[in-house]
């Protein structure tokens, strides 16, 4: 999974596709015990995670949910919602923004995986504090 074109992204790896169509599709892949963002909202993204591999963790408008392999999350605008990987096992997932544009929050505040310790670096507190004061930028709203 070390190849250049993944991003480590708050401590989850992203490999971002070229899409044509008007919305933004990224694989990732979650290691164990892994975080997620904080609770956050889109004001105008639509949001879809597919699960392919392991079990995902999301709390949806205060709500637990358990993903597993095969599992779609649909997220309207404004639904506050979080994810993470409480198992012992790597996640893999399909992630799809709607319409297109959010790849510039991981272009913006990822860390590609040719850099040395990118995993560690993409959850630096340097880059949490960023995350924090600019994701609004990108339609990304903590709640």
């Amino acid at each position: 999974m070390n190849q250049p074109n993944f991003i480590w992204v708050l401590g989850h790896q992203i490999q971002p596709q070229q899409i044509t169509g008007d919305y933004d599709l990224v694989n990732g892949e979650t290691p164990p015990k892994t975080e997620g963002p904080p609770p956050h909202m889109h004001k105008g993204f639509h949001e879809v995670f597919i699960v392919t591999e392991g079990e995902m963790s999301f709390l949806i408008d205060g709500q637990p949910r358990t993903a597993k392999k095969g599992d779609v999350i649909n997220l309207q605008p404004e639904t506050v919602h979080t994810f993470s990987n409480e198992t012992d096992q790597p996640c893999k997932w399909i992630n799809i923004h709607s319409p297109k544009g959010f790849l510039a929050f991981f272009k913006e505040f990822g860390v590609t995986s040719d850099i040395e310790d990118a995993r560690q670096r993409s959850v630096a507190p340097s880059i949490i504090g960023d995350v924090i004061r600019k994701a609004a930028d990108h339609d990304m709203h903590i709640v």
